[in-house]
């Protein structure tokens, strides 16, 4: 058990490191393009605001997910995470509306392509090159 512990926080100690580089990179983005400086300190503050943060919101979504019944967090939680920031939530619905289209171009090729595979059009290449040089005489 207290190696399972110690897994535990020391993966935990990784993604708060990871948390506090990225904010780190951020802040140093925010500060060249508006020529200001970040201390140390607001860094820290950033990063473990950030990082409780990102631990509440995966106990919502995982509470939202359980309260349907489900073992599967969606988008749809997701959208019940962000409403009340606005501009987050608009993000997020335009995102997820964008990978909607994208799931269903998609599912259309793939049932288009299995269609024309069934029917048996589909030709080989060999085919495909014997077709084209029939149809054209060369003078």
């Amino acid at each position: 058990m207290a190696a399972e512990s110690e897994r535990h926080f020391s993966h935990t100690q990784r993604m708060k490191a990871a948390v506090h580089y990225t904010v780190g990179l951020l802040c140093q983005e925010i500060a060249d393009d508006k020529e200001i400086t970040f201390s140390k300190q607001s860094i820290a503050a950033i990063s473990e605001i950030t990082f409780r943060q990102c631990e509440t919101f995966a106990k919502d979504l995982e509470m939202f997910a359980r309260h349907a019944k489900r073992a599967t967090i969606t988008m749809e939680d997701v959208k019940l995470l962000s409403r009340r920031s606005r501009s987050l939530h608009e993000h997020i619905t335009s995102y997820s509306d964008e990978i909607a289209s994208s799931n269903q171009e998609q599912k259309v090729k793939r049932k288009k392509k299995s269609v024309s595979a069934g029917k048996g059009q589909r030709r080989s290449e060999g085919d495909s090159a014997v077709a084209d040089s029939e149809g054209h005489s060369v003078a």
